[in-house]
């Protein structure tokens, strides 16, 4: 069975490399070029880490996330010393929030919504992206703008290709496989965790925690996108890939949008 909780207590530690900064730089890039916001919704915020540095330089920041252990995990990050969860000199806020991307309400429009980490990718069924895509418009004031990243569909193909992977330190293990659907282009990974047990004695103890974790995402045609964004209303400004301002090529493997809803 899966076990969320348990998968929210080691997600910061497995995902460390991840280039949070990175897409923290686009985003202030895109703000830059389109329009400074004051208010930003992080759509599937997970744990904080791109939510925690957006309110540390003054932004206020709603971060949105369907687990309840993420938004635990990052709501106990959020109150830990400001040294310890990021750096800037704004008075920022936050107000984290349990609800699914599909149908997220606020009271009021925001600014500026982000969804990074491939969030979208893990809707499988072409109609809840659109259902994504047109409540984050109606969630957005005039002018607003939606960044977000996806995996381009190559990216898919290469994890199934490059599949088995394994993680292997003393506290923490896991053995990680994928299975890919090319006709659909969903790809499910399989997780098995091993984590020290603490509260067995520690590494004294030689006790681990097994346990195992199933995702799903789906890679949708890069026009696809383009055009189910038109239909909800927004304006596409920009696509690019990896991080880059540059258009994507066939060798892209993560695509970014920048769309504005008309004023």
């Amino acid at each position: 069975m899966r076990s969320y909780r348990e998968f929210a207590s080691v997600y910061d530690r497995l995902m460390e490399e991840m280039p949070y900064a990175e897409w923290l730089i686009f985003a202030r890039r895109c703000f830059e070029k389109y329009g400074m916001p004051k208010s930003v919704v992080d759509l599937g915020c997970g744990t904080g880490n791109i939510s925690i540095p957006l309110a540390k330089s003054g932004f206020e920041v709603f971060g949105i996330d369907l687990s309840s252990d993420m938004l635990a995990i990052a709501r106990s990050k959020w109150d830990e010393p400001p040294s310890s969860i990021g750096t800037g000199g704004g008075a920022g806020s936050i107000r984290w929030l349990q609800q699914d991307m599909r149908d997220w309400d606020l009271p009021r429009p925001v600014d500026a919504v982000i969804s990074f980490c491939d969030c979208l990718n893990y809707l499988t069924e072409p109609e809840d992206v659109v259902s994504t895509l047109r409540q984050t418009y109606a969630g957005l004031a005039p002018g607003g703008l939606f960044v977000f990243d996806v995996h381009a569909p190559r990216t898919l193909e290469k994890y199934a290709e490059e599949q088995p992977f394994v993680y292997d330190e003393k506290d923490v293990a896991y053995l990680w496989t994928s299975e890919y659907d090319a006709e659909d282009r969903i790809i499910r990974h399989d997780l098995t965790f091993f984590v020290r047990d603490e509260s067995a004695g520690g590494a004294a103890s030689g006790l681990y925690r097994r346990f195992t974790e199933s995702h799903a995402q789906r890679a949708y045609d890069p026009e696809w996108i383009a055009e189910r964004l038109k239909a909800a209303g927004f304006e596409l400004l920009h696509r690019s890939a990896d991080f880059e301002w540059d258009a994507p090529s066939e060798d892209s493997e993560r695509l970014f949008y920048v769309a504005r809803k008309p004023k």
